[in-house]
């Protein structure tokens, strides 16, 4: 059954989360660490484990902090039976949202030349995400109980960003033409 109160991005808060218990901080350290995956706004990775919490899917405590107390979260039974039931329902494509695709998409406003060089900064992007992915890859070995999962998320990832790569040279070869002839 569906819960209403909790998003995609809440059950993304819930497996942060996980087992071990995170704290917001830890969560923006997470999700920025890795930088595919950051698709919400930095306050909500503070906003939302404290709505979470008033919803009962996760408990927050105090521990000492390096200046001061900060907020440890750790799920409830209700939060790991939301992700329970959240795990049993069909999986659907989320949107996507691409700079890469919007680029190509404004091209006949823009201009060829300034979209196939702008496109082709991509590749220094994708080094420096490339990199991180080899600390997550790292860090994976880490956390033997999310090992295995882990590495299939940094297997997809890199694919993606391969493919991304491909958009790069076939628009570059693309638009090169066009430019020979304008």
């Amino acid at each position: 059954m569906a819960r209403p109160e909790v998003s995609l991005f809440s059950y993304e808060i819930l497996a942060l989360v996980g087992r071990e218990g995170a704290g917001a901080h830890d969560l923006l350290r997470l999700a920025k660490r890795g930088r595919m995956l950051a698709w919400a706004g930095e306050s909500q990775y503070y906003t939302e484990p404290k709505r979470l919490a008033k919803l009962g899917y996760l408990n927050a405590r105090k521990e000492p902090g390096k200046t001061r107390d900060r907020t440890v979260y750790t799920l409830t039974d209700a939060g790991l039976e939301a992700l329970r039931e959240h795990a049993r329902m069909p999986v659907g494509f989320t949107p996507l949202k691409s700079d890469p695709l919007l680029r190509l998409l404004m091209c006949d406003l823009v201009g060829e030349k300034v979209t196939r060089e702008s496109l082709a900064t991509l590749r220094d992007d994708i080094a420096d995400i490339w990199w991180r992915l080899d600390a997550a890859e790292e860090s994976a070995h880490q956390l033997e109980h999310r090992e295995k999962y882990l590495l299939l998320v940094t297997k997809f990832l890199r694919r993606l960003l391969d493919l991304h790569l491909d958009l790069v040279d076939e628009v570059e070869r693309a638009l090169a033409a066009s430019d020979e002839s304008g």
